[in-house]
């Protein structure tokens, strides 16, 4: 089974992710123009010998976690690693809470749970201890894993399973209290899939927690297909995306900031004056790059949505559509979040949220794809210390490649990684040490975590 799991790297590729090993990434340049560069940023990529990751001249990478790997709770790593959550621990170690998504209905995605792919292994997964099961008892396949890493000695200290039982944790986003809110990006029933229990909640993973944490869903946040959060360290408001073409975008008003187990209101927002407006630019042009539009904020009610329409009565009573809502992140007084699919080639926008006190904000058509090598469907997002955007890249197709970009302030796209392993899987869950030093980021096929390391600073604009 370890073999069968294992095997998704072969050769060389193997023989690097199980070592562990950092890979000094020093070769010729490379000659497939899959981006372009708006500015210099790193300078061009350099091709990887083992065919895993291309980085620009000066970088390295190294393989911290693999799916397959045995944890230590004697279960396996699970496969479709998503969102991340970066977590400082103190004597220079930290904790990565990472999302699995993995969906229940999903046999393939069965098998790439923690239990193995025969299931060998899940009789020591407690289902009772899971949000849900199959209906044969079992625990779903979805959750978190947590991984503590040493920055000084570079070394995978532990891994366990944090949340079991879950199903479609996309993304997701860290709290200022230090834990990880674990989004699924599902509205599965009993009545439609081989589940006990509905979901399309959020879940708290604390990041110290050294075993399973109690599954407790949010669900005052809402039940839709959640894709990310991030919250406002200022008010503890906490703003939420939705993996939908004609999804919403929504903010969550805790009754008590930091206690979000204690519900709060749910909001969606609309563009003032203008209710239902339509952000996708996808048939007609509602605004252009550059643009602002005021934001007021609607009352949802019945937000446990036991129909799966919480998006559609939402837009009826005047909330803006987002196209494919994904990745979202707090920066200076401000967000950012992707619509994925947005803007009129389909290739992804970026959007920014200004909160106001005295109102409900503005918010900002950031960027739009006009062509997709300069960014292509952008799924994850972070704030990167130096206040430029990193984007992981969500297109599966078979002329293109999926990169990491980043984002200057005023909007210009350069190039920091490249996929160029079989099957061109998704970054994803990007996320920088407490130091700034290291950028941990996903692959989610097939299952690899890697810590990049590089002249950070040295980014030409």
């Amino acid at each position: 089974m370890r073999l069968q799991r294992r095997d998704l790297l072969t050769g060389s590729a193997a023989a690097l992710a199980f070592s562990g090993l950092a890979r000094n990434v020093h070769a010729q340049a490379a000659s497939e123009e899959t981006y372009v560069n708006e500015v210099h940023g790193y300078g061009p990529l350099v091709r990887d010998p083992d065919r895993l990751l291309d980085l620009p001249g000066g970088f390295t990478y190294q393989v911290i976690s693999q799916s397959g790997d045995t944890m230590d709770d004697g279960l396996f790593v699970p496969g479709q690693p998503d969102g991340m959550g970066c977590f400082d621990l103190g004597d220079g170690k930290v904790a990565l809470v990472r999302n699995h998504e993995l969906k229940g209905s999903s046999a393939l995605h069965r098998n790439l749970g923690p239990g193995g792919f025969h299931q060998e292994r899940i009789g020591l997964l407690d289902p009772a201890r899971g949000y849900d099961t199959y209906k044969d008892g079992r625990a779903l396949p979805g959750g978190t894993t947590t991984l503590v890493y040493d920055l000084q000695t570079r070394r995978t200290i532990s891994q366990h399973l944090s949340l079991a039982g879950t199903s479609t944790n996309c993304c997701g986003g860290h709290t200022p209290w230090g834990s990880w809110l674990t989004c699924e990006e599902t509205e599965q029933t009993p009545a439609d899939a081989d589940v006990t229990k509905p979901h399309g909640f959020v879940f708290e993973v604390p990041a110290t927690a050294s075993g399973l944490v109690d599954p407790v869903p949010l669900k005052a946040m809402g039940r839709f297909d959640h894709e990310a959060v991030c919250i406002d360290p200022r008010t503890g408001i906490v703003y939420l995306t939705e993996d939908k073409n004609d999804g919403l975008f929504y903010r969550f008003l805790p009754t008590t900031p930091g206690r979000l187990a204690q519900g709060g209101r749910l909001q969606a927002m609309a563009f003032k004056g203008k209710p239902g407006a339509d952000t996708t630019n996808h048939d007609t042009r509602e605004w252009a790059v550059g643009d602002w539009r005021d934001v007021v904020w609607i009352d949802l009610e019945d937000v446990e949505s036991p129909n799966g329409d919480l998006r559609r009565r939402g837009h009826a009573d005047g909330a803006a559509l987002v196209a494919r809502g994904e990745g979202i992140f707090w920066g200076d007084g401000e967000l950012y979040m992707t619509a994925t699919s947005g803007g009129p080639l389909r290739r992804g926008q970026i959007l920014r949220y200004v909160p106001s006190a005295r109102d409900g904000g503005r918010i900002q058509l950031f960027l739009e794809s006009a062509d997709e090598r300069t960014m292509n469907m952008g799924d994850n997002l972070i704030v990167a210390p130096w206040g430029h955007l990193i984007v992981c890249e969500d297109n599966y197709s078979s002329d293109t490649r999926n990169h990491l970009k980043g984002v200057t302030p005023d909007g210009r796209v350069y190039v920091i990684g490249r996929n160029v392993f079989t099957g061109n899987s998704e970054f994803a869950g990007a996320v920088f040490s407490p130091d700034g030093a290291v950028l941990f980021v996903n692959i989610m096929y097939p299952g690899i975590t890697f810590a990049i390391r590089g002249p950070w600073t040295s980014v030409r604009t």
